[in-house]
């Protein structure tokens, strides 16, 4: 017994969809100056699940269970690819440190400018986890790489201050608050780092 057409072409809709999202999570990157910041973690699950999804749903020889578990699965990588996707259509800098067991990381960050320097915000955990404060670490922004110094501040008046800068200034911040996917005021395991110039430069 054939599948019915009309569920066939909402399989190679939803596919062609997929296939594009996956491409633009890894070609968003490019309209950022400097090295290319290849998606890590639920960035990378995000535009390869949607790659192979697509795939699965496009492909005519695809068993019909296959596609419809490909479609029942399409929402949570639909859900990683705009967040990876949406994430990077700002401004995003990389700040080069090592994780714990010594490996490097690169950061994928939002960053904000206040009269006292530039500033960004993480859960505590993954700053103690990169050893940040007080590092000497690599910054890149609008194409140019620098050294410069984390300066992690825990106090709530600092740490609210740098988040609502955040949610002003980036879009995609008010927009996913406004659905509750992220929040509107920082939480409490939030911290901020200003990042201070190397001495000697």
């Amino acid at each position: 017994m054939t599948e019915p057409n009309s569920s066939s072409k909402v399989r190679t809709v939803v596919g062609c969809g997929l296939l594009a999202l996956g491409i633009a999570v890894f070609a968003v990157r490019l309209s950022h100056e400097g090295a290319y910041a290849m998606p890590r973690g639920a960035n990378l699950f995000g535009g390869l699940g949607a790659l192979l999804l697509g795939a699965v749903l496009v492909w005519p020889a695809t068993p019909r269970g296959l596609g419809w578990l490909a479609l029942a699965a399409s929402p949570v990588v639909l859900f990683f690819g705009l967040y990876a996707t949406m994430a990077e259509l700002e401004e995003v800098v990389s700040l080069y440190a090592t994780d714990s067991a010594g490996a490097p990381a690169e950061l994928r960050l939002w960053i904000v400018d206040r009269e006292d320097g530039e500033w960004v915000g993480m859960p505590r955990t993954k700053a103690v986890e990169h050893s940040l404060d007080g590092a000497r670490l690599q910054l890149l922004r609008n194409g140019e790489t620098r050294c410069v110094v984390p300066v992690l501040y825990e106090d709530r008046t600092t740490v609210k201050a740098i988040h609502a800068l955040k949610v002003d200034k980036y879009a995609v911040a008010r927009g996913a608050a406004a659905i509750g996917l992220y929040p509107r005021e920082a939480r409490e395991t939030a911290v901020s780092l200003r990042l201070d110039p190397c001495p000697g430069g």
